[in-house]
């Protein structure tokens, strides 16, 4: 199992959601967050101040998947959030030892 958390642009997330819903990806957690990569910000102009933004809102999705779909969901978060420019995001994969369905007791692959 996996875990991919990816951070995209907000805009991007109907368009993911429904990329990782076709795939099979059953559930996802997003998090609105703010940060800076190689965009390194910008400057906006109000009542006629210029001012310089340097933690640019951004959305968290996290989902585990199992390895048999991993290929698959990274494709499906990759196309679906891409627009070609700076900004556009990173995706970070990290290894799942372990998965429980509260609920249930369910463990493993069975949890997801």
């Amino acid at each position: 199992m996996k875990l991919i958390t990816a951070i995209i642009r907000p805009f991007k997330l109907d368009d993911v959601r429904e990329a990782l819903t076709e795939v099979g990806v059953s559930g996802i957690t997003v998090t609105e967050v703010k940060g800076f990569g190689r965009q390194k910000g910008h400057t906006e102009l109000y009542r006629g101040a210029e001012y310089q933004v340097d933690f640019l809102p951004k959305l968290k999705i996290e989902c585990a998947v199992t390895q048999d779909s991993f290929d698959v969901a990274i494709d499906a978060i990759v196309n679906a959030a891409a627009t070609g420019k700076v900004g556009d995001g990173k995706i970070f994969v990290v290894g799942l030892d372990q998965a429980i369905r509260i609920r249930t007791g369910e463990i493993g692959s069975d949890a997801l």
